[in-house]
């Protein structure tokens, strides 16, 4: 597992790893779906694809996770497979998952409470609040 719950007092938060910067995105978005208690479909799976810039790593986390509430509140989808492209500033997520047949606690948003991407012996390690 490269992600576990905190103890938070008013919202959820979660530590997440990985072994690069895309292992702790999907971690991160796999961390948020469990919390959530998201139960999706089995089929058909759908393909999504976002693109986006970011100046740095934090804002591309938030910015990510921000992106797959959207789709949980707009298109009532959730994801569990990345394909994720970094290339000089610019991110490409090609996002596949399926429709979500139940959801336990709605995720508000991604805060940047004391958000700060480290780079440890074991690739990167982050904490992330979630308002719910």
């Amino acid at each position: 597992m490269g992600f576990e719950e905190v103890a938070h007092t008013a919202d959820w938060s979660v530590r997440v790893w990985g072994k690069d910067l895309n292992e702790l995105l999907s971690e991160a978005a796999r961390a948020m779906n469990t919390l959530a208690g998201i139960q999706t479909s089995e089929s058909p799976f759908l393909k999504r694809i976002f693109v986006f810039e970011s100046g740095d790593e934090d804002s591309l986390l938030i910015a990510f996770l921000t992106e797959l509430i959207y789709f949980q509140e707009q298109e009532n989808l959730a994801f569990s497979i990345f394909d994720i492209k970094n290339r000089d500033q610019q991110v490409t997520v090609t996002m596949r998952g399926s429709k979500i047949r139940k959801i336990e606690k709605v995720v508000k948003a991604v805060t940047w409470h004391n958000l700060k991407i480290r780079h440890t012996l074991r690739g990167y390690e982050t904490e992330i609040v979630f308002d719910v």
